[in-house]
């Protein structure tokens, strides 16, 4: 019997990653516009067809960036969530920064969980980097959970460090290496 190729970057048990496209637009923006209660005041992932071109355009186009959907296998490969990888630096680094969400009938399931360990080895593999970063703000519950639950450790705190909703936000900063990955 021959093998089919699958549509995943990678795979887990219940959900895939591959990256964006710009034919993900319309189910993105929707999912985006249900998810507004659970995003505020955290992230605000383009919700219209113009800021999503160029936001998929940026994270398909820029090397500096990677961007992922987390994709429900028993769904059709339905949305479940984004992950990015922004600020990618090559040389000596080999590190780059995560940026993430859940949408709201995705949250809470574990999904996310198992998309962002895929996305981990993704990065630590075929991709080759040495380090992920998370910046969170302190008050976001979940998403240091899910940093935690997947083994990133907290370094530091950094005062007023993104410009988020208006005003300068505090953030934890969380780190991984593939060292710390080793046996997992």
């Amino acid at each position: 019997m021959p093998h089919t190729a699958s549509r995943y970057l990678a795979e887990g048990h219940r959900v895939g990653i591959r990256h964006f496209t710009h034919a993900d637009g319309a189910e993105f923006t929707a999912r985006a516009r249900e998810s507004k209660d659970l995003h505020h005041p955290w992230l605000f992932p383009p919700d219209s067809r113009g800021e999503y071109a160029a936001y998929a355009g940026r994270l398909i186009e820029d090397p500096a960036k990677a961007g992922f959907l987390v994709c429900e296998k028993e769904a059709d490969g339905a949305l479940a969530g984004f992950i990015n990888i922004n600020n990618i630096v090559e040389g000596g680094f080999l590190c780059g920064a995560l940026g993430y969400g859940a949408f709201a009938h995705a949250a809470g399931r574990g999904l996310m969980r198992e998309g962002l360990d895929l996305v981990v080895r993704y990065a630590f593999g075929p991709m080759r980097l040495h380090r992920l970063e998370i910046n969170v703000q302190p008050g976001n519950a979940a998403s240091i959970a899910l940093a935690r639950a997947c083994g990133f450790r907290l370094e530091g705190f950094s005062p007023k460090m993104l410009f988020i909703d208006g005003a300068w936000r505090d953030h934890q900063r969380w780190a991984l290496t593939s060292e710390m990955t080793k046996g997992r």
